[in-house]
């Protein structure tokens, strides 16, 4: 199904899309800026949705334990201990 612009501005900048990206045509400059955009919005990720996971990740861990000893962890490391 053909796509057809009517629109005065989005023909203006489809043109200069076209120009800055080199396409060989404005349809195949639209094609390209639809598949980066659809990319993207795929890509992004709320951040109430990323900072759960982050939650869920320290949850998981658990407390830190109150008796490490990380001088010693170090040594050990180092085959100092």
């Amino acid at each position: 199904m053909p796509l057809y612009i009517r629109d005065d501005e989005v023909d203006v900048l489809a043109r200069e899309l076209q120009m800055l990206t080199r396409a060989a045509s404005k349809t195949e400059a639209v094609r390209q800026a639809l598949r980066h955009e659809i990319e993207r919005a795929r890509a992004a990720t709320p951040l109430s949705e990323r900072l759960a996971a982050v939650r869920q990740k320290a949850r998981a861990l658990g407390l830190p334990n109150p008796d490490f000893d990380m001088k010693k962890f170090t040594d050990e490391l180092w085959d100092e201990g």
